[in-house]
């Protein structure tokens, strides 16, 4: 056995998956972000003139407040795209186009041919896209980017489903919540370093903004080489785990987990309370996550006028505070269900509430803190740390619905909820036409409300219990008994009838 492999020996081979999940997230999200930074410096920015500044703009970063006060602005700052605030929409919706569509395909793929080269290949189409981005721009101006993402969105598509797929067949019950987790967490990074990375070099000069993409392109297509050495689609094909990891997750995972299951259940599925419960929950946290992950830095830029290299700073400094929020809580859920101190049904309601409900609140209250550039980062970013117990919260619940399944359970209730990455961007774009305070609290208001809706409706009909669904072979038990019964009374009938 080669020395590199007698290492990798030492550690825990599900360890070994969760870091490559969670870079693999990182770089999905690098892909996906830079926009977001970038498109606030490639556009010319205008404001409308003849505009009353009270509770309408800020002024520029480090001047003091004007109050009632005429201003007639101009250009802001130097990009080369004439892009009206209702084309940024689209742009930034266009991903989210195809995104929706490889949902539900993606988790049967990976079922199919294994999740390792659905993700893989996945990550790898989209960083080649990433790379010929400001070729694509510089060719096909507004509609060939559109294209571009759109295409991007059907590679990003599988990447959620297939990643689920891959976790359940290597995370066993009682380590679900830290090491699911510990692989989600690349989400946070990768929009931090995308954003901070960003605007540090176009802080630089604006015109710096193709390096972004040809950076993060790169680093996708470097990950890819040691994902396919390092990743395999569950411990049984895994040719250097130890008897002893293999034993283990045996153990742990084989009464719910099988190596063939029976075909997808869709009805019994899409009639589960809990399941329904779970998708329409996704859907109300990604129409929060969509608006500020599109959106929060072009809120930075033209309402709160931050610099751009303050920008990929303020833009995602929560991530760091969620990241360490998602991980306290994981492992005091874990603590809570393996002490016998609450269900897991318990403890994925509570971290749903609070990273729904906390984060609508102080959303809303960060738009009447008006231009008061430090309290409404301050709020921003506290509300936005509490997101970091979705993970723990409605992020690893497929698994504990169906562990067989969980990569088709991804795949509908992502896709579903990435709708709203269609809806969400496309709406700041019609409602912020001009990024004024009272139109963002327009925004932030809809995305209190949806918060508040969808929680409730989770918290009374969502479940942490595996479902009877997940194993066919309670499925064909439950099937011979009803047989069975109804047989027995056909038989008493008849004797009755003689």
């Amino acid at each position: 056995m080669p020395f590199c492999m007698k290492c990798l020996q030492c550690v825990p081979q599900r360890w070994i998956i969760a870091v490559m999940g969670f870079f693999a997230f990182f770089n999905a999200y690098t892909l996906r972000v830079c926009l977001s930074i970038a498109v606030t410096q490639m556009v010319v920015l205008r404001k409308d003139t003849n505009k009353e500044s009270l509770d309408e703009t800020c002024p520029e970063f480090g001047e003091n407040p004007l109050k009632n006060t005429t201003i007639t602005a101009a250009v802001r700052s130097g990009g080369t795209f004439e892009w009206s605030e209702y084309t940024q929409g689209i742009i930034l919706s266009s991903f989210y186009w195809g995104y929706v569509i490889t949902h539900i395909p993606g988790g049967l793929l990976a079922h199919k041919v294994g999740p390792k080269y659905t993700l893989g290949f996945g990550i790898l189409i989209t960083a080649i896209l990433t790379v010929i981005t400001p070729t694509a721009i510089q060719w096909g101006d507004a509609q060939a980017l559109i294209t571009v993402r759109f295409l991007m969105g059907l590679c990003e598509g599988v990447i959620q489903p297939a990643m689920s797929c891959l976790l359940s067949q290597w995370i066993p019950p009682q380590e679900r919540s830290v090491i699911g987790s510990s692989v989600y967490v690349g989400i946070r990074f990768g929009i931090v370093i995308s954003s901070v990375i960003s605007g540090l070099i176009m802080g630089k000069s604006s015109g710096n903004w193709p390096s972004i993409f040809h950076l993060f392109g790169a680093i996708g297509i470097v990950w890819f080489v040691f994902w396919m050495i390092l990743a395999y689609n569950s411990p049984r094909e895994h040719p250097f785990i130890t008897e002893k990891e293999k034993s283990y997750l045996n153990a742990h995972m084989s009464s719910h987990t099988h190596e063939n299951p029976a075909p997808f259940p869709w009805k019994r599925a899409l009639t589960s309370r809990p399941f329904l419960a779970l998708i329409v929950m996704q859907s109300g946290q990604d129409w929060c996550s969509y608006t500020i992950m599109s959106d929060l830095p072009k809120y930075m830029h033209s309402v709160l006028k931050l610099p751009v290299y303050l920008n990929g700073y303020a833009s995602s400094m929560h991530q760091i505070g969620s990241w360490l929020f998602c991980m306290l809580m994981s492992w005091l859920s874990d603590w809570l269900v393996a002490k016998d101190h609450a269900t897991i049904t318990t403890v994925r309601k509570m971290n749903t509430a609070i990273s729904s409900l906390g984060p609508g609140c102080l959303l809303v209250a960060a738009m009447y803190a008006g231009c008061n550039v430090a309290a409404a980062i301050t709020l921003i970013t506290i509300g936005l740390t509490l997101t970091g117990s979705a993970v723990p919260g409605i992020k690893v619940n497929v698994l504990d619905l169906s562990p067989n399944y969980a990569g088709t359970l991804m795949g509908i209730s992502n896709g579903i909820g990435a709708v709203t990455g269609v809806l969400a961007p496309y709406t700041v774009g019609v409602l912020a036409t001009n990024q004024t305070l009272s139109e963002w609290r327009l925004i932030f208001w809809i995305v209190a409300g949806v918060s508040l809706a969808t929680t409730l409706n989770f918290l009374f009909n969502a479940s942490g219990e595996v479902q009877d669904w997940n194993d066919p072979t309670v499925r064909k038990s439950k099937k011979t008994k009803k047989a069975g019964a109804e047989e027995d009374v056909n038989l008493l009938t008849i004797k009755e009838n003689n």
